[in-house]
């Protein structure tokens, strides 16, 4: 099996290209899913975020509010780093799970992870990384035209996470690296996933 990671900011197409690749046939762990999934009801990270931060991140169906939860972490660091230690262990338990039920798959496995660094490459030894590489402005204009935020929203968000500049380093931590360039359009990024898929099945196992 070779496990490749991919990773890109908000906005980037890294989502469209993890679901070109799946289209192609590789197998894809959604490391957002999965995140998702941990702080469910009955969840592993369910019980230890209401005891932190309280009972104003539960909805009235009993699930986490994630808009609230997100309100109260986003400009309070240790609040953060209280939500990163809680769920990131778990995240990390389910994610090799995962990858371990598929040990035995004869193609390129895609782990998809947007907050990928230092940490989770060590953590996950993929043997390839794609990084999907998109102007900030791009990616602005699709989060404003296709995902309704404003254009302050927009590049708060793009702010807080990694720069494209960090996320293209990692390519250096593994064996096999490719940066794609997603500033074009759907069509564009149709041919890309093809071009990826390519290179991923080229690579030994």
């Amino acid at each position: 099996m070779l496990l490749a990671a991919l990773t890109g900011g908000i906005g980037s197409g890294k989502s469209t290209l993890a679901a070109g690749l799946a289209r192609r046939g590789a197998p894809v762990v959604d490391a957002d899913q999965v995140a998702r999934q941990v702080v469910e009801p009955g969840g592993p990270a369910y019980q230890p975020l209401l005891e932190r931060f309280g009972s104003g991140i539960r909805s009235d169906d009993g699930t986490i509010d994630r808009p609230a939860l997100a309100a109260i972490v986003f400009n309070d660091p240790e609040a953060l780093a209280d939500l990163n230690r809680i769920t990131h262990p778990v995240i990390g338990q389910e994610v090799l799970r995962r990858l371990a039920d598929l040990k035995g798959h004869a193609g390129p496995v895609v782990l998809d992870v947007p907050l990928l660094n230092r940490v989770t490459v060590e953590l996950y030894k993929p043997g390839a990384l794609v990084v999907v590489d998109t102007p900030e402005e791009v990616a602005v204009e699709r989060l404003v035209a296709h995902r309704g935020f404003s254009e302050g929203d927009a590049r708060a968000r793009i702010a807080a996470q990694a720069t494209r500049e960090e996320r293209r380093a990692l390519i250096g931590l593994v064996e096999h690296g490719l940066v794609v360039d997603n500033s074009g359009d759907l069509e564009a990024m149709e041919q890309t996933c093809t071009d990826v898929w390519r290179w991923l099945s080229d690579l030994p196992a």
